[in-house]
């Protein structure tokens, strides 16, 4: 009886959580599957169900793969240099250094603020005309260049914003990864002998193996999700060569309401996502258990 009763009250607890899980997460998975079954349109009363001719579209797509090949560079252009970048930082403010609490908030700050806002002030920064990089490079006797609308250098560009926005995140938890290992570690290791690198390669990287796991999943959904500045900064041009696959899917269903293909690029993401955080995560268990 005892036990039934606090097996019940678990399932009392959660439930609040669950509902709301249920609600804003869970329902619109199934109805956004349910709209990409469906010839869905904001203009038309009538919504016929077309099967998969949606998904089977996207395999004829041009666009939708140039989207998909430039959602796929941003997260290899993002991820791996912000974990890199970030893991210096967090080493550099682990130490016992003055003001090192500022130096975090000062790293941090770009976390808490708006990414639309952020994106607008950088859109002013490589403005060729008026912007900070324009007048660096005319003092330099270069010749500035319209970054945002080059071809070249649009997407490194708005990965490079990317980057800058989420450094402080990152190297916030792999801070804490940090604090988490044991002092005697490195003082049995320098005891032994061991240098500033090997202490890094045999105790800092083992002991940040279950946090590194976490910011690389967390960074990968992330910018396989990137939309807020390609947005704000290209509007995924020139060419479409900043376009990724959120905003091909705004595009589609909210430019050309055409909602149930749209979900269905959603639902490709969604898949996509759920593969390569899987796949992370068993790559993950496979070392821990080697």
């Amino acid at each position: 009886m005892a036990r039934t009763w606090r097996i019940n009250s678990g399932y009392l607890f959660v439930a609040p959580s669950m509902t709301i899980i249920a609600l804003f997460v869970v329902w619109p998975i199934v109805q956004a599957f349910w709209m990409s079954l469906h010839d869905w349109s904001f203009l038309a009363v009538d919504r016929p169900f077309v099967g998969l001719d949606n998904y089977r579209e996207l395999l004829r797509d041009d666009r939708f793969w140039n989207a998909l090949q430039v959602t796929a560079v941003y997260t290899i252009g993002s991820v791996p240099t912000q974990i890199v970048l970030a893991l210096a930082v967090a080493l550099a403010l682990n130490e016992r250094l003055r003001g090192v609490s500022w130096f975090r908030a000062a790293y941090f700050f770009p976390v808490i603020s708006s990414l639309a806002v952020m994106a607008i002030v950088w859109g002013f920064l490589l403005d060729p005309d008026i912007g900070l990089l324009a007048y660096w490079l005319s003092h330099l006797g270069l010749t500035p260049t319209d970054v945002l609308q080059s071809t070249t250098w649009a997407l490194p560009a708005v990965i490079a914003v990317g980057i800058w926005k989420n450094l402080g995140f990152t190297m916030v938890i792999l801070l804490a990864g940090l604090q988490g290992i044991p002092p005697g570690l490195y003082e049995a290791a320098s005891i032994d002998g061991a240098g500033r690198w090997a202490r890094f390669w045999d105790i800092t990287l083992p002991g940040l193996r279950q946090t590194m796991l976490f910011v690389t999943v967390i960074g990968v959904i992330a910018s396989l999700q990137a939309f807020d500045q390609v947005y704000v900064m290209t509007r995924g041009g020139p060419l479409f060569t900043t376009e990724t696959l959120v905003t091909y899917m705004y595009y589609q269903a909210f430019n050309l309401f055409r909602m149930g293909y749209g979900a269905s690029v959603a639902w490709v993401l969604f898949l996509i996502i759920m593969v390569v955080s899987v796949l992370q995560l068993r790559l993950f268990r496979y070392h821990d258990v080697d």
